[in-house]
């Protein structure tokens, strides 16, 4: 399975969720996108943005500021 990462650490709304979006079309569907974000409001961001796209936020932590998101890309 192919896994990429986005580094989305010191952005604000809407960078991390366009990031993200720009990324993801390179994971081919199974495949895993993993996201650092440090912007408080992409915890709702995400959570919306996969529901939107059909894609599977398999995960959402916090930890020191720093909220990490894996999406697995269902398209």
């Amino acid at each position: 399975m192919a896994h990429k990462l986005v580094d989305a650490k010191g952005l604000n709304c809407p960078l991390p969720i366009l990031r993200a979006k720009k990324t993801l079309k390179e994971v081919p569907a199974g495949g895993t996108l993993e996201v650092l974000a440090t912007d408080p409001g992409s915890v709702a961001d995400f959570a919306s943005f996969c529901r939107m796209t059909g894609n599977e936020l398999v995960e959402s932590t916090s930890e020191d500021g720093v909220y990490r998101f894996l999406i697995r890309h269902t398209a």
